[in-house]
């Protein structure tokens, strides 16, 4: 991994003071072919690709949000608890873990609070006369 301090020096030996790509990666204790690349890309800094990673609880994903959507509309005696949905996942062959499933409930629950929030804002209120 080469960080914006390298790149920085790697340019300046260089570009100011002429040191050769071989002698850059020696001292530098890097590829030759690193150094090249990043003399000649016009990066400032260096990117990373995101890594993309499956989540057990894909396959399940279309369940929990309609499971918390029918939840939501029940009264609060009635509704099932986080754990209840996640041993019900469970007994449908879910192997993850329950933080995952509770983490997923929250930011559920904070997307619907947001969009509570701006459909109040949206709807004008009536004035009194």
């Amino acid at each position: 991994m080469i960080d914006v301090v390298l790149l920085g020096i790697i340019r300046r030996w260089y570009i100011r003071d002429r040191v050769s790509i071989r002698e850059i990666a020696r001292r530098l204790d890097i590829s030759r072919n690193t150094v090249r690349r990043y003399i000649r890309s016009e990066a400032t800094e260096p990117s990373y690709s995101s890594k993309q990673s499956t989540s057990s609880r894909d396959e399940y994903a279309p369940k929990l949000p309609a499971w918390l959507v029918s939840e939501f509309a029940r009264s609060r005696k009635q509704r099932r608890t986080l754990k209840q949905m996640f041993l019900d996942l469970r007994t449908l062959g879910y192997e993850g873990s329950y933080d995952r499933v509770a983490a997923f409930g929250r930011e559920w629950k904070v997307g619907q609070m947001e969009r509570g929030k701006s459909a109040s804002k949206s709807t004008p209120m009536s004035s009194r006369s």
